[in-house]
């Protein structure tokens, strides 16, 4: 193929601003797609996609376009998360690509995220393409999002599309400035094959599908191939385009993106940001790659049956394969068993995760209570990193303990900035800056532990300002703190899994929330049950569930009150018995709950 008449480009935005939409009409306006296959969010094949509206992974589409001037272009079209938690799909992205078309809702304005994913596109040296969609709503205010975009993200010059992907409005132009405004990809058919792996998935049928940029070279049929990372060495089976179902065609060459199958059973040995090339005659060095996404949030992933643990960790290393920013490692757990302890970049990716896993494994699982990873520095001097309560060091060998900071960007309206700033220093934040960025909206920067923002701060947010305001965080550093380990014993002996760290000042309240949740959700047993937390030694909440009743004097009509007395001492140390070798199942939902509490 002529690579002056390759296109590749991504979609950008803040979450939920249209891009999945917009990248349906491209398919629809193209022919890719006809009416009748159509249905909404095509690129989004995931059911969980489906069910929540949103984008988890980015997806490759290839488009044949007939220009204005006669040419007719390809155009490769990825279409990415807007989600903080899915940044590193967008990262991904944006390495396979030449130009980015940058999506601002017309009612919401420019948010945190389309901030965010500029300024990652504009690092990867792409060009931009603004459009402001959502024209059609009764409350569109273009000319006013026009202003945010010139003033908030500095497109002063570039000339700005107004659209309505749902209505087909302005797609046309769309594609017509790709084609003239983004530039074909540079490289070489007849150099050394250099191709980037952006994503793959497997199939038990092909084994692992790897996703393909081709940089430099050809990859057809029949060739051995050298994946740079590994050393491994494969023949290629099947090579394809996605139009937007998998197709087979003869070869990929430089500039194209595509996929291919080479019967790879270990899913291990396919990483994202790797480079292949022929195994004859290899290049003489990889290709960039991706910066590695390090884990924000940790928890444990166990089965609620042990047996089931070979096939969860089957089903981690094929998730983790099309999901790079994902990392595990065995771990066991004295009430659970054996599982896994899990580092995600944000809670709703690890939701996410979970509901794959038990959607498309079939398993039943229980998480943890999430953590952020501490540093903790030893009185012998050693320096240790803590994600695991059940790893936490006696209070005695520790002399200092670090959390993780993040800078928080909050874009809100002016009106609930005075809420917002209560909430922000309610979660231990520490103010920066206020930056007004006109027609009554602007940002805030707080420094705010990762620990609690992790799991509701961006919902406490959004019902704060009714919905328009938004999030973006990055990691800064790690600041010294005072950390307990408040242990969860349940008819004294300690809930291993529902241990958690927490800072001094907020123990006393997570302790009397936890108990007070757990008594709700753990069903009433022939014996009493008692739920203590703890710091240390010290119990500082207590519940009490008392036992379900038998009436054991039913049959007992009159006669002396002693025998009554005798039936129910009996029945006591019967109960006595029962608490003392009798085993509290503690049901998923109470873990659930736990999750909820800050």
């Amino acid at each position: 193929m002529d690579i002056s008449l390759i296109r590749n480009f991504c979609i950008i935005a803040h979450i939920d601003h249209g891009k999945s939409t917009l990248a349906d009409r491209f398919l629809l306006y193209t022919g890719a797609i006809n009416e009748r296959e159509f249905h909404n969010q095509m690129l989004d094949d995931m059911d969980l996609e489906q069910e929540r509206g949103i984008t988890i992974k980015a997806s490759a589409v290839r488009i044949d376009y007939r220009a204005e001037d006669g040419k007719k272009y390809c155009l490769n079209l990825l279409d990415t998360p807007g989600h903080v938690d899915f940044s590193f799909e967008v990262a991904k992205s944006l390495s396979a690509c030449e130009g980015a078309v940058l999506v601002v809702d017309a009612a919401q304005g420019v948010e945190a995220q389309t901030v965010a994913n500029l300024y990652l596109a504009l690092e990867h040296r792409l060009k931009i393409i603004p459009v402001i969609n959502k024209i059609d709503l009764s409350n569109a205010q273009p000319e006013k999002v026009m202003q945010q975009i010139r003033n908030i993200l500095n497109l002063r010059t570039e000339p700005i599309t107004f659209a309505s992907a749902k209505e087909g409005i302005g797609v046309e132009e769309i594609l017509e400035r790709v084609v003239k405004e983004i530039p074909p990809p540079q490289g070489d058919r007849n150099s050394p094959l250099q191709a980037l792996i952006f994503d793959s998935v497997f199939d038990n049928y092909k084994g692992v599908i790897v996703y393909v940029r081709v940089v430099n070279g050809y990859i057809k049929k029949g060739m051995m191939i050298l994946f740079m990372g590994t050393g491994k060495v494969y023949e290629v089976q099947e090579v394809g385009i996605f139009q937007p179902r998998p197709l087979s065609v003869e070869e990929l060459s430089a500039g194209e993106v595509g996929y291919f199958t080479a019967n790879i059973r270990q899913p291990k040995e396919v990483n994202a940001g790797d480079t292949v090339t022929q195994a004859e005659y290899p290049a003489k060095e990889a290709l960039p790659g991706y910066r590695s996404m390090h884990p924000m949030v940790y928890c444990g992933i166990y089965p609620v049956n042990p047996k089931d643990f070979p096939l969860l960790r089957e089903a981690i290393e094929k998730l983790k394969l099309n999901d790079a920013a994902f990392v595990f490692e065995p771990e066991s757990s004295s009430s659970l068993g054996p599982g896994f302890r899990c580092g995600f970049l944000g809670l709703l990716h690890m939701e996410i995760v979970q509901e794959r896993l038990e959607r498309e494994y079939g398993l039943n699982l229980i998480l943890t209570t999430p953590s952020v990873k501490y540093r903790i520095k030893l009185r012998k001097g050693e320096t240790v990193e803590v994600d695991n309560p059940s790893l936490f060091p006696s209070a005695v060998n520790i002399a200092e303990i670090s959390e993780p900071y993040v800078r928080a960007y909050l874009i809100i309206p002016q009106d609930f900035l005075g809420t917002v700033m209560e909430f922000s220093l309610s979660r231990r934040g520490i103010y920066k800056s206020t930056e007004y960025l006109g027609e009554g909206r602007c940002r805030l920067i707080y420094d705010i532990p990762l620990a609690e923002i992790i799991v509701d701060f961006y919902d406490k947010i959004k019902s704060m300002t009714r919905g328009y305001g938004s999030l973006d965080y990055e990691f800064t550093d790690y600041r010294k703190t005072e950390l307990v380990k408040l242990d969860i014993l349940i008819n004294g002996k300690v809930c291993d899994a529902l241990s958690s760290l927490v800072h001094r000042e907020k123990a006393s309240l997570k302790a009397r929330s936890l108990v007070t949740l757990l008594k709700q959700y753990i069903p009433r047993q022939l014996f009493e049950v008692v739920i203590q937390a703890a710091i240390g030694s010290k119990i500082i909440a207590r519940e009490r569930i008392p036992p379900l009743r038998k009436d054991v004097t039913a049959k007992c009509y009159g006669g002396d009150i002693t025998r009554k007395r005798k039936l129910w001492e009996r029945q006591k140390e019967g109960k006595k018995r029962l608490k003392q070798f009798g085993n509290v199942e503690i049901p998923q939902e109470a873990f659930l709950a736990v999750l909820k509490i800050t």
